[in-house]
C-alpha cells in the first residue's frame, strides 16, 4: 500500500539511492543470499584513501558481525551510551551526537527504526532514517564492515559484541559519501541530522556556573541533545590530554544532570561521556574522586554511580565552567532557545512554531554575489520574502503584574535604571513577532573533504512585496537583523524581535562567484490560546528569485550528468551538447545550465 504521509516525512521518507528496505529484505529471505550493497561497496571507495597501509598483515577486510564475534547482537539489551566508542577516525562530533541520542527512545527509534537483528528474519540488510535539510531520507546498508586484525576499523561498542552503532554509522558515511567524508567536524551536525532539530552554541563563561547547571538541566528535561567541548588553542593542542584527563579539542556529549549532599553543602553534578569509550576526568567527583566517600550510599545508587573505565564520568558545575569553553546544545523545537540562558517559565502555557523551507543556490555569474562589501554585486544574492503579519501573544507570566504594592507609602514603585531598561526592552519585545531563522549550506562533506563555505545572512524591512531589490536599495539601506559574522561552517542561525511588517532574507557567502547551494528554514512563533489555535505572528515565505528545480527532477539530471562526466567531473563542449540534445525531452536547458553551471567555470 501507498503511504498516505507527505514524501519526506518520517512516516514516509525518501529512499536513498532509490532503495526500498522492505523490498530489498524480502528479495534477499526469497534468494537465501545475504544483501550486498552495491551502491556502497566493500571497497577501499568506501573507506578513503588516508585508511591505506602498505603492511599486508594491517589489510582491511569486510566482514558481517557473525564473522566478527561469535555471540554478535544488534542491540544486547537496551541502548545506552556507553554503546558507542570511537574507532580509527577522527569523527567524535559525530559519535557525540549519537550517545546524546540514546538519552532519548522517542528520537532514537526515529533514526533506528524497530524490529532489526542479527537473527532470523535475517539477510544482512539494515535500514536507517536521518534528517536532510528539511527532509526525512532512509538509507539501507548491508552489515559487511570494514576490519583490520580481527577489530572493527571504526565505531564499536564497549562490549565488542552489539553491532548497532556501528551500522548507524556506516549508514551515515554512505549518505555523506564515504567514512573519510565523517572526518572532523561541528557537533551540531550531527545533533540536527539525527532529530531535524535546531542547533546552537552556548559560551560556558556567558553565565554563573550555577545559571548554567540549571539552564542545562532544563534543556536535558524539554528532550534537547547537549554536548561540549574544550577548545584547543592550536591545531597541535587537538587531542592533547590535560593534567585532569580531559581532551582538548574533543567532543563529549553531556547525557544528564543531578545533585548530592556533603555534609551541608549541595553540589550541583553533570555527567559527561568521552565517545571514546575510556580517558576519563580524573578530578572531584571523577569515578575515583575521594568526595563520594562522604556521600550516602542511597545517594550514590540512586544516581547510579559507575566507578569503571567507560568513558563515562561526573564533573561538578564549578569545575566544568572553568575547564569547557563551548556548549552544544540541539533543540527539536525553537522553544528551548532562551536567550537568557535560564530555564522557560513553567508558565503551563504551550507555544508552537509554524516552519516555512526553501532550497536555493548560489551561481556564480548570476546568484553568486558577495558579502556587504561586494556593494555592485551583494543584490544579486537570493532574495526571500518574509511576511510577518501580527505581534507575538503576550506570555502569561508578561501580563501578570504585580499589584501588591499597597504597602507602598506613595502607590510608585521605584525602579532601577537597570530595571527600567528591562522592563522598556520587555515591553518593546511584546509588540513584536519573534522568528527564528537558520541558513545551512549542504553537501559540503562529499569527496572526502570538508569544504564549508564562510556565509551569512541579512535581514531587510521593505514597502512593497514581491520586488527584487536592486543595488541601490542596499545602498540606503542596513539590515534589521543578521545571522553575525561569516562562518564556515553548515549552518548558521539567528532569533529575532521585528515589528510587523514585509521583510527580506539575503542569503550570502563571503566571497562573490562561490557556486553553492543552501536550506533556509523560518520558525514563526504561534500559540495555543483558550483551547484554540491562534495563528498569531505567522510568516508568508516566496522566493523573490526563480525557484529552483524539485529535488527529483535535480538528482534525475545528476544521474544524467554523472554518465556523460569524465573523472573529472567536467564535460566538454560536445558532451554538454549530447547531454541536452539527449534530455531535451524531458529537461529544460535553462535548468540544466542552473544546475551544472559549477561544473563548467
Amino acid at each position: 500500500l501507498l503511504s498516505t504521509a507527505p514524501l519526506g516525512s518520517i512516516e514516509n521518507p525518501i529512499k536513498f539511492s532509490g532503495q526500498d528496505f522492505k523490498t530489498l529484505l524480502e528479495g534477499s529471505l526469497k534468494s537465501g543470499k545475504l544483501f550486498c550493497d552495491p551502491f556502497f561497496p566493500a571497497e577501499q571507495a568506501s573507506i578513503g584513501a588516508s585508511q591505506q597501509d602498505p603492511d599486508p598483515k594491517r589489510e582491511i577486510k569486510w566482514q558481517r558481525p557473525q564473522d566478527i564475534c561469535e555471540n554478535a547482537v544488534f542491540v544486547e539489551g537496551t541502548t545506552g551510551t556507553t554503546d558507542i566508542c570511537q574507532g580509527q577516525l577522527g569523527n567524535c562530533w559525530l559519535l557525540a551526537s549519537l550517545s546524546c541520542l540514546t538519552m532519548h527512545p522517542k528520537l532514537f527509534l526515529k533514526v533506528v527504526p524497530p524490529n532489526q537483528s542479527l537473527t532470523k528474519p535475517y539477510a544482512g540488510i539494515f535500514h536507517f532514517r536521518f534528517w536532510q535539510y528539511g527532509e526525512w531520507v532512509e538509507v539501507v546498508v548491508d552489515d559487511r564492515l570494514p576490519v583490520r586484525e580481527g577489530r572493527l576499523l571504526f565505531s564499536y561498542s564497549h562490549t565488542r559484541n552489539e553491532f548497532w552503532s556501528a551500522l548507524v554509522e556506516k549508514a551515515y558515511a554512505k549518505l555523506i559519501g564515504s567514512y573519510e567524508s565523517l572526518r572532523g567536524g561541528n557537533i551540531s551536525e550531527g545533533m540536527e541530522d539525527f532529530t531535524g532539530g535546531i542547533a546552537y552554541s552556548m559560551q560556558v563563561s556567558s553565565c554563573t556556573p550555577r545559571v548554567l547547571w540549571r539552564s542545562l538541566t532544563a534543556a536535558l528535561s524539554r528532550g534537547s541533545l547537549l554536548s561540549c567541548f574544550i577548545q584547543a588553542s592550536s591545531y597541535h593542542d587537538i587531542g592533547k590530554v590535560t593534567g585532569e584527563g580531559l581532551v582538548k579539542g574533543h567532543a563529549y556529549a553531556i547525557t544528564g544532570t543531578d545533585k548530592v549532599r556533603k555534609a551541608s553543602d549541595e553540589i550541583l553534578l553533570l555527567r559527561l561521556r568521552n565517545p571514546w569509550g575510556f580517558v576519563e576526568y580524573r578530578g572531584p567527583w571523577s569515578d575515583k574522586g575521594k568526595e563520594w566517600e562522604e556521600v550516602d550510599k542511597a545517594e550514590k545508587e540512586r544516581i547510579k554511580l559507575k566507578k569503571r573505565e567507560d568513558g563515562e564520568f561526573w564533573i561538578s558545575s564549578e569545575d566544568f565552567s572553568r575547564f569547557f569553553g563551548i556548549v552544544e546544545l540541539c533543540s527539536v523545537t525553537p522553544d528551548t532557545i532562551d536567550e537568557g540562558n535560564t530555564p522557560a517559565s513553567p508558565s503551563g502555557l504551550s507555544s508552537a512554531w509554524v516552519i516555512s523551507e526553501h532550497e536555493g543556490f548560489w551561481v556564480p555569474g548570476s546568484s553568486a554575489g558577495g558579502s556587504r562589501r561586494y556593494n555592485r554585486t551583494f543584490w544579486k544574492n537570493p532574495q526571500f520574502q518574509m511576511i510577518l503579519q501580527e505581534q507575538d501573544l503576550a506570555d502569561e507570566e508578561d501580563s501578570d503584574e504585580s499589584e501588591d504594592d499597597d504597602d507602598d507609602e506613595d502607590g510608585v514603585v521605584m525602579l532601577t535604571p537597570e530595571e527600567r531598561k528591562r522592563a522598556e526592552k520587555k515591553k518593546q519585545r511584546a509588540k513584536q513577532c519573534t522568528v527564528l531563522v537558520e541558513l545551512l549550506q549542504k553537501n559540503r562533506r562529499k569527496k572526502e573533504k570538508v569544504n564549508f563555505l564562510y556565509m551569512a545572512f541579512h535581514v531587510y524591512k521593505v514597502r512593497l512585496q514581491g520586488k527584487c531589490l536592486d543595488r541601490n536599495f542596499f545602498m540606503r539601506n542596513r539590515p534589521v537583523g543578521r545571522s553575525g559574522k561569516y562562518k564556515a561552517q553548515r549552518g548558521v542561525w539567528r532569533k529575532l524581535h521585528l515589528d510587523p511588517g514585509n521583510y527580506i532574507i539575503v542569503a550570502s557567502t563571503y566571497r562573490p562567484n562561490q557556486f553553492g547551494d543552501f536550506f533556509v528554514r523560518i520558525f514563526s512563533k504561534i500559540r495555543n490560546t483558550l483551547g484554540t489555535q491562534n495563528f498569531t505572528c505567522s510568516s508568508g515565505f516566496l522566493p523573490v528569485m526563480a525557484a529552483p528545480p524539485c529535488p527529483d527532477d535535480q538528482r534525475r539530471v545528476q544521474r544524467a550528468f554523472d554518465e556523460e562526466a569524465g573523472p573529472d567531473d567536467r564535460l566538454n563542449a560536445r558532451e554538454l551538447m549530447k547531454l541536452f540534445n539527449s534530455g531535451a525531452n524531458i529537461y529544460d536547458n535553462k535548468f540544466l545550465l542552473h544546475v551544472f553551471s559549477h561544473t563548467l567555470l
